[in-house]
């Protein structure tokens, strides 16, 4: 998560809402996917921290099955992310903070553990949520002002 916080930081650094992701190789433990928001710079409304760390990840690994990853996003993800980490196959997901306007891991809907589904995540949330929601609210606070 120390990692995913830091592209958080940069994200907010360069004027997007700060949320930071990263994909572990989990056997190895080498990070095969990172990004943080980048809607604005791509001006892009799919450029998610998510979205761009799975693209890399994929790219990365040689394939889209990402089976022996792990996410780690400090906020929960969204309806789009979180139907492209399942359709990713992506294993585990670790979370920061819930997002309670459009957290689609727990918050408002259960997509990464739907039975419906195909495929199924180990969900970890709150990990570091604390820290993770302070960067978003210190963001949006100074957008504020």
């Amino acid at each position: 998560m120390a990692r995913a916080l830091e592209l958080a930081k940069q994200a907010a650094d360069a004027r997007e809402v700060p949320i930071g992701c990263i994909i572990v190789h989990e056997p190895t433990g080498q990070i095969v996917g990172e990004g943080f928001n980048r809607r604005e710079a791509h001006e892009d409304a799919t450029a998610h921290a998510e979205i761009l760390a799975i693209r890399q990840a994929g790219a990365k690994t040689g394939h889209w099955r990402l089976l022996d990853c792990a996410m780690v996003v400090t906020l929960e993800p969204c309806p789009m992310c979180a139907g492209a980490i399942v359709n990713a196959r992506l294993p585990k997901l670790i979370y920061g903070c819930a997002d309670p306007k459009a957290g689609a891991v727990r918050s408002l809907y259960t997509i990464c553990e739907d039975n419906r589904l195909n495929h199924r995540v180990a969900v970890y949330p709150h990990v570091l949520a604390e820290q993770c929601a302070k960067l978003l609210t210190d963001f949006f606070r100074a957008r504020r002002t």
